[in-house]
């Protein structure tokens, strides 16, 4: 891998995150375009990709700051008062969505520890997984655009609507879903507004993202010896960084006026011409 290469992973992970058009899909086909795999095995590639998802884990703390400072003092403090049996309401919103966040991981964490050698193999690198995966999720957000109520917050949800995003969420460890697109799709269907299934989705990347880049990180060193090739790591995880951070300002403002349907098209144009680049042989 050279150093262009890696900067267009680190656009290409910074744009795909957050945005709901499936990170893993674009980076594989890119990865493929780019001929990667003639000189990277798919472990290191995986976790060139993991470790470089701390870029995009990074953007989402510095955008989300506030917000996590909040919800972190308040769990804090919430969970303490609520031991010592002080019912102080302040705090206790905070510690509730600290809670939702933590109940909405749940499923990815334990899914990717017991199918992390799946996720690192070949497999996972299927176009026709990765074609298929793309056009069931955009026709699942095209019904969650339809039928979704889109009338709660995020101050509203509860343990219901945590569950079902988190549960969506581990389906992102399937190329081509996006985990983006599966937990607004589950968010939607729950009853959240755009908005505010956006930002409970970007909340919940930051365990998610965080934890897999963490795991990956020791690992990648040995994988990944070599100064130039750690050079590369470092530049496309900051490429990663500054646009992801970009992507996260986009799709809220995006959202607050507008419907998921572009994104729904473009998955559906792209899984389509994936599908015949898998099924032609191409």
């Amino acid at each position: 891998m050279n150093l262009f290469q890696a900067i267009i992973l680190g656009i290409i992970q910074g744009l795909t995150e957050f945005i709901p058009i499936s990170s893993s899909g674009h980076l594989i086909l890119a990865e493929k375009w780019m001929g990667l795999e003639q000189t990277m095995t798919a472990e290191q590639i995986t976790a060139f990709v993991a470790v470089m998802q701390l870029g995009t884990l990074a953007a989402v703390i510095v955008y989300f700051i506030g917000d996590i400072v909040t919800i972190t003092s308040g769990f804090i403090q919430g969970n303490l008062l609520w031991l010592q049996g002080v019912r102080d309401h302040s705090p206790r919103k905070a510690a509730r969505l600290g809670w939702l966040i933590i109940i909405g991981t749940a499923p990815i964490g334990v899914i990717g520890l017991l199918a992390k050698k799946i996720i690192e193999g070949d497999a996972t690198k299927n176009l026709l997984v990765i074609g298929v995966s793309m056009i069931v999720w955009a026709i699942l957000l095209f019904l969650a655009e339809q039928f979704g109520k889109r009338r709660s917050e995020i101050d509203h949800i509860g343990v219901r609507e945590a569950l079902v995003v988190g549960v969506a969420q581990a389906f992102a460890l399937i190329p081509g879903s996006s985990r983006s697109g599966t937990t607004i799709t589950a968010a939607l269907f729950a009853g959240m507004s755009r908005e505010a299934a956006a930002r409970f989705s970007f909340l919940l990347s930051i365990p998610a993202i965080g934890a897999s880049g963490l795991l990956e990180f020791k690992e990648a060193l040995h994988l990944l010896s070599g100064t130039n090739m750690m050079l590369n790591l470092a530049v496309a995880t900051a490429v990663s960084a500054v646009v992801g951070y970009a992507s996260i300002a986009f799709l809220l403002s995006y959202l607050r006026k507008h419907s998921t349907y572009a994104f729904i098209l473009y998955r559906l144009i792209v899984g389509a011409i994936v599908l015949w680049v898998a099924l032609s042989g191409r």
